[in-house]
């Protein structure tokens, strides 16, 4: 798939993605509703979908930032940051980001925003501290490359709704569960309601699971793809993803809603987790990401 194509396949995903949220959000509210015998819940869960999909679209890059703890930063707060970030802007032919530190010595980074216009990068103060200029470069290359092919609005979307169907569902979980039992009382049939309900409210979070996987790993290799063109240099990459690998840090903001945005998984040790786990890891495994790296010709 050639760059222009992956653009286009992430804006058809960022439509699904809301359709998809809305369905599920739409479908628990109908069965709440339907357990409690008062339709207002469903227009409440229809609202709902409906503000949570204009928030995810126009304030999701603030909540993955704020989930982060990340903190802006002024260009004379750290120069040697913004410099690199500038040349590889110009280099790419993108606007400037804002650039965010997450206080961690964990080495990651991450890319948010809806856009290259309204995008951030957030990098930790162990990369700046631990990675050398050319494999800085290549994490922020890597970065700045998830803005260029249009990845970070579906990646960031994803946080949102993620966490919105698991809110959701446990209210459905428990409503069913209640409801079910009053409902098999009055009229006999709380029993298929609440089995009804436990199935959505298991369903419903590993469909939201599902939904971030729906954000390929391949978007990783494109990445690791596209920043070693932008820099030249695959090796810088390739040496920093070798650090991170090696890096037992601890991230002290680490979600599971956000994990995926970042360029290597923030809750480590899963490199070597069983293949039933590797399905559901939201980053390809980095053996696999590094040796792609060493073998690119530039």
């Amino acid at each position: 798939m050639n760059l222009y194509a992956h653009k286009d396949s992430n804006i058809r995903k960022t439509w699904l993605l809301i359709t998809v949220f809305l369905v599920l959000v739409v479908g628990l509210g109908w069965l709440i509703s339907y357990v409690m015998q008062s339709p207002g819940i469903l227009y409440i869960a229809v609202g709902l979908a409906l503000v949570m999909n204009l928030v995810a679209y126009w304030h999701s890059d603030k909540i993955a930032l704020s989930m982060s703890g990340a903190k802006p930063i002024k260009r004379e707060e750290n120069l040697y940051l913004f410099r690199i970030v500038e040349n590889l802007c110009i280099t790419a032919g993108l606007p400037l980001p804002r650039i965010y530190i997450i206080n961690s010595m964990q080495i990651n980074a991450f890319a948010t925003g809806r856009d290259p216009k309204h995008a951030a990068i957030a990098v930790t103060a162990g990369a700046l501290q631990k990675l050398q200029n050319e494999e800085l470069e290549g994490v922020l290359a890597h970065e700045l490359s998830h803005i260029g092919n249009r990845d970070i609005l579906v990646s960031t979307i994803v946080v949102v709704l993620a966490g919105v169907i698991a809110i959701v569902s446990d209210w459905a979980l428990r409503v069913s569960f209640f409801g079910g039992h009053r409902d098999n009382d009055n009229r006999g049939g709380g029993g298929l309601v609440l089995l009804i309900g436990l199935a959505a409210a298991i369903l419903a979070p590993l469909a939201s699971m599902l939904i971030q996987m729906a954000v390929s790993r391949k978007r990783e290799y494109l990445a690791d793809a596209s920043g070693a063109l932008l820099t030249r240099y695959p090796d810088g990459l390739a040496n920093a993803l070798e650090k991170i690998g090696n890096d037992h840090s601890h991230l002290e903001h680490a979600h599971n809603a956000t994990a995926h945005l970042f360029i290597s998984s923030p809750f480590k040790g899963k490199e070597g987790a069983s293949w039933l786990a590797k399905i559901f890891m939201t980053h390809p495994p980095l053996a696999d990401r590094i040796r792609i790296l060493r073998g690119m010709k530039v």
